[in-house]
């Protein structure tokens, strides 16, 4: 997502959203397993089953709370109680908790004007944090370092991908990114929409360009697999972007929809390896892309929309079972076809869990609890987006007790000397 940032009240959003783990105990040899009672055997016959905590916790949930864990919107204001006008305007809520609180919120999104200080962004998030009644909330920002860096004016100032790219190092892809994931999770963010998985492959990009890896299938899909460890190792979440791939285009998609004609057996080839290795790797979201592909899917649809894309390809064929996040939904590239409630719902439909930025919040919530109550989206199908945003937090360790951040400790980890050394490694 690509966004420029004026005053808090005029926010026009620029690049950017556009924006595992070891194994388990060694198992017993044959013999030791031979002398072993079954657990059906072993098992008290009374007893019952155990209840998964992500099951109980979608169980517990109403279906108001449900809806409200798919989005993830902008909220104007530098502190939790903040009184914006923005945030009345846009949510009928005065302050970011308020609108966490009134519409059951399962994330928000950071952008530079929620940011003036370290400690500030620290008791931000905690802020946001104890609004959450449920579940903890996602707190995600565009940090992709170099052009799409949310968090410029606080963290180090680490290499953009093209620059890791060109080292060859993926080692080095894996360090960035760990340090980027370290810095987040100190300010208290606990999701970046990095890396960029798109290979660029229109010298004439305009969206792409830098903010990839480089110009190689197999070159990208390496450095796009090592970040997702670094991020991983971090203990922060991290988004492979933009599914099925952004590089190949010359219009921007915040104010058009492009149109690429890759066939699928080029697709395969150019676009798919980076998206398959972040898989492999253990990703823990993937974005779409307000992209037409026609060859893989003919309906005239982006990509956010398409559930031949979405569900066909990225679940079914790549075998994610993730979170998908769209792309902002206040760009051009997906507004244009229908209106803003529609396109939330049809985002849903196509296979999306995370619905991003929706230019217009209550008409897109009210949209897909609309449509679940009609039985447009059935309840099965917003439980499964729900499992997976509450499995997502499982995976990071936030399940049911938000992580707090530490203005302290903040102040050790961001620009490090450590980090300083890395960051320096790209410009020598």
């Amino acid at each position: 997502m690509v966004g420029r940032i004026g005053t808090v009240g005029m926010l026009v959003f620029a690049l950017g959203a556009c924006a595992g783990g070891g194994g388990g105990p060694a198992a017993p040899s044959s013999a030791a397993a031979a002398a072993q009672p079954s657990p059906a055997a072993s098992a008290p016959t009374s007893q019952k089953p155990r209840v998964d905590e992500v099951e109980r916790l979608v169980k517990a949930m109403s279906r108001e709370e449900k809806v409200g864990q798919l989005f993830m919107p902008v909220v104007y204001g530098t502190a939790a109680d903040t009184v914006s006008g923005e945030n009345q305007a846009r949510f009928g809520a005065q302050t970011p908790a308020k609108v966490v609180a009134k519409y059951h919120l399962g994330g928000v999104i950071l952008f530079p004007a929620n940011v003036k200080s370290t400690a500030q962004v620290v008791r931000l998030a905690n802020g946001l944090q104890a609004a959450a009644k449920r579940v903890p909330l996602l707190i995600g920002t565009d940090q992709e370092n170099g052009l799409v860096s949310r968090m410029s004016a606080l963290m180090t100032d680490l290499p953009s991908a093209d620059r890791i790219g060109a080292t060859g190092d993926t080692e080095f892809s894996r360090a960035v990114a760990r340090a980027t994931g370290d810095e987040l999770k100190a300010l208290g963010v606990n999701l970046d929409f990095a890396p960029v998985a798109d290979v660029n492959l229109n010298p004439r990009n305009p969206v792409i360009g830098r903010r990839a890896f480089g110009d190689d299938p197999a070159k990208v899909a390496k450095m796009v697999s090592a970040a997702v460890k670094g991020f991983g190792e971090a203990g922060v979440a991290s988004t492979a972007k933009h599914f099925p791939g952004h590089g190949d285009t010359a219009t921007d998609s915040h104010t058009g929809l492009p149109v690429i004609k890759h066939t699928r057996a080029q697709w395969e080839k150019l676009d798919a390896p980076p998206f398959k290795a972040a898989i492999d790797a253990g990703v823990d979201a993937v974005m779409s892309a307000h992209i037409v592909m026609p060859k893989l899917d003919d309906s005239g649809d982006p990509a956010t929309l398409s559930k031949p894309i979405l569900t066909g390809l990225l679940r079914d064929k790549l075998g994610f079972k993730g979170v998908i996040s769209t792309d902002a939904l206040n760009m051009g590239g997906v507004r244009k076809k229908y209106g803003d409630g529609e396109v939330a719902v049809r985002a849903v439909l196509a296979g999306a869990d995370l619905l991003l930025m929706p230019a217009d919040f209550p008409k897109a919530y009210n949209a897909v609890l609309g449509a679940v109550k009609s039985g447009r989206i059935s309840e099965a199908r917003l439980d499964a987006s729900v499992t997976r945003l509450l499995t997502l937090r499982k995976n990071r360790g936030f399940l049911t007790e938000a992580p707090k951040a530490s203005a302290e400790q903040a102040a050790k980890v961001l620009r490090s000397a450590k980090h300083r050394k890395l960051a320096a490694r790209a410009a020598g």
